[in-house]
């Protein structure tokens, strides 16, 4: 074995240490860890040599996707999974990972195809225990307790399931490789050889991983890279709806999110997910509407803000569901352009319903809902907003403003807010503001 670094951020290898990733500039990134460099005592297939070919030359299969039967989770995995698929999903601690794996089997166990669940961190008298409260019967499932990738890779090759989870890839080691289970090393040749194991066979693989404090998957970004799909399950911990979004799909479309509720039965899925992310109550004071899209879907959320004065010698700037800097932005944007003084203000923002979102449709919302909270009254009821606001203070328009459009109309709403630069049918509903002095002249 050779000693190697590893940057787990983005994957880069070189032979000496250094303080910054000379690949991507992270700094503190740079992992010691060792290269497989022996050789393999099997011996070696020679492989006719590969030519280049015209694209438009090239037979190819339609892939055939299996169904889970569930539809918030079929929809995240772009339509359902596909055989020889590697998909790393990702959560909290506590967050529901183990469950919905479980589930997952029992779906799948129902349609008659056999599951393959390899635990390297519970018991098998847990696992039994955990089935029978979330009702798992299905006999088509088979467990297999342990931390050695070689016989999880061996009983995938002897039984060849339909489905093959592996819970967590953290825990699970290749015994030959002088390195601790979890580090970068094992990682890397542990996921690499379930790679090809299941790609040969056309088996799908789930691989469970754990996350880190910023609630990133574990470990080097490389892992993520070589699956074909990244799942993360999101959610409040003490919140009964949880979020799984695909961040990474070469089978589908990204950002798809699925909407579940964890009730005492385990996972179910949400019918009407529009409901979850609205607090119900009319003309609130610094509370506004708007619509955003995550991967196909359009979503009604609400946006909570609270302007108050500071206690303390420097302002809080607070926000749940968004990023920090679009807040601070977004309120320097206000200062300037509308000359309201919140240097000595606390500002809290917050989606309902634990979702988060880089959405740029916010903006307009979270703008209307901070006037609305300064200015101690409630807003238009059932209005909506939805656009960009630019630095200096213009709102523009978002994509698909159409769907969004249709989409708060359905659930009646009876005034749009949207950038008079947007091109869109005329609609009594739908008011155009040029910039964020003409949103605060109408919401007076």
């Amino acid at each position: 074995m050779a000693t190697i670094f590893f940057c787990t951020e983005c994957g880069f290898e070189t032979g000496k240490w250094s303080g910054k990733c000379p690949a991507c500039g992270a700094w503190g990134t740079l992992k010691e860890s060792t290269r497989v460099t022996g050789k393999n005592n099997k011996p070696v297939e020679t492989l006719p040599l590969s030519k280049p070919e015209r694209i438009i030359d090239l037979e190819y299969d339609e892939f055939s996707r299996l169904l889970t039967g569930i539809k918030e989770f079929d929809l995240v995995l772009g339509g359902g999974i596909v055989k020889g698929m590697l998909i790393l999903i990702g959560g909290e601690p506590g967050i529901g990972k183990s469950t919905l794996m479980l589930q997952l089997s029992e779906w799948m166990g129902k349609q008659n195809k056999k599951t393959l669940y390899c635990s390297g961190e519970e018991s098998a008298e847990q696992i039994r225990l955990r089935s029978k409260h979330l009702k798992v019967t299905s006999e088509n499932i088979y467990l297999l307790c342990t931390n050695n990738a070689e016989h999880i890779i061996e009983a995938i090759e002897d039984n060849k399931p339909d489905l093959a989870i592996v819970d967590s890839i953290q825990s699970v080691s290749i015994p030959s490789l002088d390195a601790l289970p979890g580090t970068v090393t094992q990682l890397r040749e542990t996921t690499s050889r379930l790679l090809r194991t299941v790609k040969n066979l056309g088996i799908p693989l789930f691989l469970v991983g754990h996350v880190t404090k910023e609630g990133l998957v574990a470990g080097p970004k490389i892992i993520e890279h070589m699956v074909d799909t990244v799942l993360y399950f999101e959610g409040e911990q003490r919140s009964q709806y949880k979020i799984l979004r695909a961040v990474k799909n070469r089978f589908g479309s990204t950002n798809e999110i699925g909407l579940f509720e964890m009730t005492h039965l385990g996972l179910i899925e949400v019918s009407n997910p529009n409901n979850i992310f609205l607090s119900h109550e009319q003309n609130n004071i610094g509370t506004a509407i708007s619509c955003i899209m995550e991967g196909s879907r359009s979503f009604i959320v609400e946006v909570q803000t609270l302007v108050n004065a500071s206690n303390y010698g420097t302002p809080q700037r607070v926000a749940v569901g968004l990023d920090q800097k679009k807040l601070a932005m977004l309120l320097a944007i206000l200062e300037k352009n509308l000359s309201l003084y919140l240097r000595n203000c606390d500002v809290f923002v917050n989606l309902t319903g634990g979702i988060r979102s880089t959405d740029p449709s916010l903006d307009l919302a979270i703008l209307a809902a901070l006037i609305s909270s300064m200015k101690d009254q409630p807003l238009i009821e059932k209005a909506v907003f939805i656009g960009e606001v630019g630095l200096n203070g213009e709102v523009r328009p978002v994509s698909q403003l159409d769907k969004h459009i249709s989409q708060t109309l359905k659930l009646g709403y009876e005034k749009i807010f949207i950038s008079s630069y947007a091109k869109v049918k005329a609609n009594p509903k739908v008011v155009k503001v040029k910039d964020i002095k003409a949103l605060y002249s109408a919401l007076r």
